[in-house]
């Protein structure tokens, strides 16, 4: 039996095609999983138009924000039934042994292998899943929206476990995509005044942002950084695809502030790291998440305090993943969401 996927097939610019691609065969401790909704991330968008900085298994499918139910059950799984509805965490391989593994932290694990591109990803009707990875997913929820779990997992990672948020922090988001708007929801949920800044081609993205309440800047942000006390925000948020921005990072925050990145920047910088020095600033790094923190996002969603729905911009058949991209690409939606043929 074979289904249609979402394939990059090389390095070159553009090498994503529609392919068919065989049911997966599970191990002993695998899940088959019928895919019910996938996520367009940026680094799916980045590995289509190559400008991406970590390698990948070619030809592989995309995809690795996806829910479904499980279809089929390897002999050493016991704590699930066909038909549970469920999302997967994206470590696809890990190393159990490894020093960051046995912490819990596997997704520092330098063996992490993800789906989309370490192992086949999601973008098809069937995908291999180690049970381990499995999470619930309430009746209550929808696919649609269950399938952003992972990166509003990312964004619960970088702003309440790896930033240093409080109540009445002024913070600056950088980049209006999923993981931008999502880390300014996380900011918010966790008491800050939010502001949201991006270029003008974002205008369609921004507002969004502010459907949850959120100030948008296009342009230079000083005005917002600095109007209080004329310091510079509390904790700046780098969550855009590019170096450069942190740059704007080090001008906008605040003498022994902190600035969290998440966004990955494949370029060098072209500028001097002294301000962090002389601002006495943390710049803290966020990767991926692990067990625990799935388990407080989808708490946050089935309780409706974290409502994903307005980022939501469409829903395509797997066939038609070319206009999700390109919808993502342009700015002109923040998330494209797939659905098998």
């Amino acid at each position: 039996m074979k289904s249609l996927a979402v394939v990059n097939y090389a390095e070159e610019k553009g090498s994503v095609e529609l392919r068919e691609v065989p049911k997966p065969e599970i191990g002993d401790d695998d899940v088959l999983l019928e895919v019910a909704n996938v996520g367009v991330c940026g680094s799916d968008l980045h590995q289509w138009t190559s400008d991406h900085s970590w390698p990948v298994n070619y030809p592989v499918v995309l995809g690795h924000e996806f829910g479904g139910h499980i279809a089929e059950l390897g002999k050493n799984v016991k704590t699930w039934k066909e038909g549970d509805r469920v999302v997967s965490e994206t470590a696809a391989v890990i190393n159990p042994q490894s020093a960051m593994s046995r912490q819990g932290f596997y997704n520092l694990d330098a063996e992490r292998k993800g789906f989309g591109y370490g192992v086949d990803g999601a973008m098809t009707r069937y995908v291999k899943v180690p049970a381990r990875l499995l999470h619930k997913v309430p009746a209550t929820l929808s696919f649609e929206q269950a399938c952003l779990t992972e990166p509003c997992s990312v964004a619960y990672n970088a702003v309440v476990m790896n930033a240093r948020i409080k109540p009445g922090d002024r913070v600056l988001v950088i980049g209006p995509g999923t993981i931008g708007t999502l880390c300014a929801i996380m900011a918010s949920l966790c008491g800050a005044d939010v502001a949201v800044l991006g270029l003008p081609k974002d205008t369609a993205r921004l507002k969004i942002a502010q459907q949850y309440g959120f100030e948008t800047i296009v342009g230079d942000p000083a005005e917002w950084a600095f109007k209080t006390d004329g310091l510079g925000a509390d904790v700046v948020v780098d969550a855009a695809g590019v170096s450069e921005t942190l740059k704007i990072a080090l001008d906008m925050v605040r003498p022994k502030g902190q600035i969290a990145k998440v966004g990955w920047g494949p370029t060098p910088f072209n500028f001097s790291l002294d301000p962090l020095v002389q601002k006495n600033v943390t710049l803290q790094g966020s990767f991926s998440h692990n067990w625990p923190i799935w388990e407080k996002v989808l708490g946050l969603m089935s309780s409706a305090k974290l409502d994903v729905k307005p980022i939501i911009g469409g829903v395509w058949k797997t066939s038609e993943w070319h206009e999700a991209f390109e919808k993502m690409h342009s700015g002109e939606i923040i998330k494209s969401v797939l659905k098998p043929d």
